[in-house]
């Protein structure tokens, strides 16, 4: 079984994430998988986990369409950070507007984070899913 130190799940959806969560009960180990309802809660939590140093999230599954904070929004927000560290964002999504499509490559080549597109609903979570990518150590 894989270790992760740390997932994030931003959805405002409670059955996608509890479907995300039991799935990577089958397949990581990770002590640190917290759930957030839009996108500012998780990212003040990032911007808290950066003030204390923290270790911050490897892996992030992101929902586009949420209240208060989509997740594009908070990706505009996060991509702005300075963290070296490369962070896998799965954006899991029911969109099928091919402008959220367009958002996704134009992200996905202008970041060194990993970011890739899945829709809803998710049956199943694949390793390469979770994978920590820090090819800078």
């Amino acid at each position: 079984m894989k270790t992760v130190n740390s997932i994030y799940i931003v959805d405002d959806d409670p059955i996608t994430v509890f479907g995300i969560s039991k799935m990577l009960g089958c397949l990581v180990e990770c002590d640190d998988i917290t759930s957030f309802q839009n996108g500012k809660e998780a990212l003040d939590d990032i911007h808290n986990r950066l003030t204390s140093k923290k270790g911050l999230p490897d892996v992030i599954f992101l929902d586009i369409n949420m209240p208060i904070l989509d997740g594009w929004g908070f990706l505009e927000e996060f991509l702005k950070l300075d963290i070296p560290k490369k962070i896998r964002i799965n954006i899991v999504t029911s969109s099928i507007d091919p402008a959220d499509y367009e958002k996704w490559l134009r992200y996905k080549k202008t970041t060194h984070h990993f970011i890739d597109y899945k829709n809803k609903p998710i049956f199943k979570i694949e390793a390469q899913d979770i994978e920590h990518i820090d090819l800078a150590s």
